[in-house]
């Protein structure tokens, strides 16, 4: 198992949304939606990243900047077939410590949120803390969140969107092709919530940009991002856009009771979602036995009041 972070610190450090009017009104929060690929499902001394998007936007979805770069891992390219880049393809790159600057500005003061975002905190965590990357940022997993949140037959990314929006991502494949699948996800959850959406977690911070260094002389601010041009992955749209587009009115799939998102991790099959909603049942049922328990004692101590003034009064 590896942990989601560098070994002093994690990076990213998950929150969750709740109807509950607890922690932060979730529309008065910017969102960095960050997406990775990798040269293999987890972080290894021959698997690193290769690509890596964010779209930053406000909780209507109003996008602010888009940033996405093809990455020279620290090993050689491979699995191809789920990443679609090859070895050409990151010739001429930046590497992982050239972007931390522009990656640390991107994600300060917002909560970063991904589909399946633990993944890509592995990575964050090997491939650029190490370089000046911050730990203790807030997250959020969209994933964990649909779970946790609606009732649906799937839950990935694409099946999500078609479902919800009735659009297929485009380029999905590709880091930027899932972020702004993610972002648009993310604005209509925030948008069609039945009650207001509360962000609890770590507070938004701001953080101190690294200086950036030097590479064979040159200024690392002077240095080229480079983005997919091969067919698979490729975006032909602009790469900085105004909006996530417009938000869909979803049908009404809203859990009457939201699941615990710890428990909505991992591959959630069938048994999973079973204890998930189950916990969820046992939780509402304690909390209508404190209320009433609450309602009887306060019962009591009105009567109890009450007899001691008429006891006064005569």
């Amino acid at each position: 198992m590896h942990n989601e972070g560098h070994p002093g610190r994690r990076v990213l450090s998950l929150g969750a949304l709740t109807r509950r009017p607890h922690g932060r009104r979730a529309r008065e929060l910017d969102y960095a939606v960050l997406g990775v690929r990798a040269t293999g499902p987890e972080p290894a001394p021959d698997a690193g990243v290769c690509e890596i998007a964010v779209l930053r936007m406000r909780a209507d979805g109003v996008v602010t900047r888009e940033f996405n770069t093809l990455i020279r891992p620290r090993s050689p390219v491979t699995w191809r077939e789920r990443n679609g880049i090859g070895r050409s393809d990151v010739i001429g790159a930046p590497t992982a410590a050239d972007v931390v600057p522009a990656l640390t500005e991107l994600l300060s003061g917002a909560v970063v949120a991904g589909h399946g975002l633990a993944a890509a905190s592995r990575f964050l965590g090997t491939d650029f803390q190490p370089h000046g990357l911050p730990g203790g940022l807030p997250g959020l997993c969209t994933l964990r969140t649909l779970r946790s949140q609606l009732d649906l037959t799937e839950y990935s990314l694409a099946r999500a969107s078609y479902t919800l929006n009735r659009r297929w991502p485009i380029a999905r494949h590709s880091a930027l092709g899932e972020v702004r699948a993610c972002a648009r996800l993310l604005a209509e959850l925030l948008r069609n919530a039945p009650r207001e959406l509360h962000y609890v977690g770590s507070e938004p911070v701001r953080s101190v940009v690294p200086e950036p260094g030097t590479r064979n002389g040159t200024p690392e601010g002077s240095l080229r991002l480079k983005v997919r041009t091969s067919p698979r992955g490729s975006l032909s749209e602009p790469a900085v856009r105004e909006s996530v587009g417009e938000l869909a009115t979803w049908p009404y799939r809203w859990r009457r009771l939201e699941l615990d998102p710890a428990l909505c991790a991992g591959a959630f099959g069938e048994d999973d979602r079973a204890a998930a909603i189950r916990d969820a049942e046992l939780r509402d049922a304690g909390r209508r036995l404190l209320a009433a328990g609450a309602a009887a004692t306060g019962a009591l101590a009105a009567t109890g009041a009450a007899r001691a003034l008429v006891r006064r009064i005569h």
